[in-house]
């Protein structure tokens, strides 16, 4: 049987840590920044987390 291959879009989007937690960059930060005060570009910047109920199918869909 061929290897499983994981899932592309989920592969560019995410990154799973050696704690196993996942790495996700954050939303609305791409268009339409002269509204967004500086301060919530610079927090927007950061990385999120996946929380673990998400993280359980984004492994999934990593094979990891």
């Amino acid at each position: 049987m061929p290897k499983m291959k994981s899932h592309r879009g989920s592969a560019k989007r995410f990154k799973v840590k050696k704690s196993g937690i996942i790495k996700r960059s954050k939303a609305y930060k791409s268009h339409i920044l002269n509204k967004k005060s500086p301060k919530r570009k610079r927090n927007l910047r950061k990385a999120g987390y996946l929380v673990p109920s998400n993280a359980k199918n984004v492994k999934k869909m990593l094979l990891k």
